[in-house]
């Protein structure tokens, strides 16, 4: 019998990057919104509900980045 993807997917413990959860914190602590963070190979893409929310986080991006001590690029989107 087979399997539906749901099924099989559903059973499946999914664990979050450490970068997700540091920059998670990072901005709920600054700022008391939580993002959306999307890894690529070579950037990280934090989301953002505001363009108020993100232009308050662009000067805090060097801190960030020397948290996470990783080579990616930090780019902020607004949706």
């Amino acid at each position: 019998m087979s399997n539906s993807l749901g099924d099989i997917l559903g059973k499946k413990k999914f664990e979050e990057p450490d970068e997700i959860g540091q920059i998670k914190s990072f901005v709920f602590e600054l700022f008391k919104q939580t993002p959306s963070v999307t890894l690529t190979d070579s950037a990280i893409i934090i989301s953002v509900s505001s363009a108020s929310l993100a232009g308050a986080l662009r000067p805090e991006l060097h801190k960030l980045q020397e948290q996470l001590n990783t080579p990616k690029r930090l780019t902020i989107r607004i949706g």
